[in-house]
């Protein structure tokens, strides 16, 4: 059982967790995933790690309250438990001083987006983010990613905050300016697959974190399986990050989509 030691709204339907799990809070690196359950007949969501207190002994999740179990968790209360958290689990972010890095993030996907970038800027990296969400309200963790990046270019759909646009609009205001080394996107699925035409037209390194189609997190029940240059790869063990060039996002889309109606029922 993980105790839930603080709750944070971000907005009606996005709650920020802090859990306790001292091993996994010392032993996790950018780009790891826990997968979580509440309930002993709870289903099991995999969720990325958004940050991590060594000396609190806690891990900080960030959820989206979309179908019933991330509605049950988002639920949860100051001093509730779930009852199970596993993990470090996934692929670690490859961290090295490349020169100038673009992170762009979208919605929720900020969340995972947050230990990448803290990690490229510690490396001693030129660290520029985008940030996109729908309208002002939904625009997560802005003062963070200040704190760790060199610059922020905020897009809103509808530019109640920050310029009017998309995520594609403020990656391709930076690389019409300047030499990047990197992009990393994480966030929607179509959304990455537009950042990763943008960045190969202009010939920069992608890498996209494909966490959202992850359901076992173990490699064992075989969901998250993509093509990715031409070969199959699972997301859980291989991943969740990889070239974005090479990932077969319309393939991923539709499998993304394959339950949509029962979901909504």
């Amino acid at each position: 059982m993980n105790k839930i030691i603080s709750k944070e709204y971000f907005s009606a339907n996005v709650v920020k967790l802090e859990i306790e799990a001292p091993m996994i809070a010392r032993s996790r690196r950018a780009g790891h995933f826990v997968i979580v359950k509440s309930g002993e007949k709870g289903e099991r969501v995999p969720l990325t790690i958004a940050d991590a207190d060594i000396e609190r002994g806690t891990i900080t999740l960030i959820i989206q309250a979309v179908g019933k179990s991330s509605k049950r968790i988002c639920s949860l209360e100051v001093g509730d438990c779930l009852t199970d958290v596993v993990g470090p689990l996934g692929q670690a972010t490859h961290i090295t001083k490349v020169g100038t890095v673009v992170c762009a993030g979208g919605g929720v996907g900020v969340a995972p987006l947050l230990p990448i970038v803290e990690a490229f800027h510690r490396a001693g990296n030129r660290v520029i983010v985008v940030l996109a969400a729908r309208t002002k309200e939904l625009v997560i963790l802005e003062d963070r990613m200040r704190a760790c990046s060199d610059e922020i270019i905020v897009m809103t759909d509808d530019g109640s905050y920050g310029q009017k646009g998309l995520v594609t609009n403020g990656v391709e205001e930076v690389l019409l300016r300047e030499k990047v080394d990197l992009c990393v996107t994480i966030g929607p699925a179509v959304m990455m697959k537009f950042v990763s035409l943008l960045t190969k037209k202009y010939e920069i390194p992608t890498m996209a974190s494909l966490n959202t189609i992850m359901v076992d997190g173990t490699g064992m029940c075989g969901a998250c399986r993509i093509t990715v240059d031409g070969k199959v790869r699972f997301v859980c063990v291989d991943g969740p990050e990889f070239d974005a060039h090479q990932v077969d996002f319309d393939e991923l889309l539709m499998r993304l989509n394959a339950y949509k109606d029962i979901e909504n029922q």
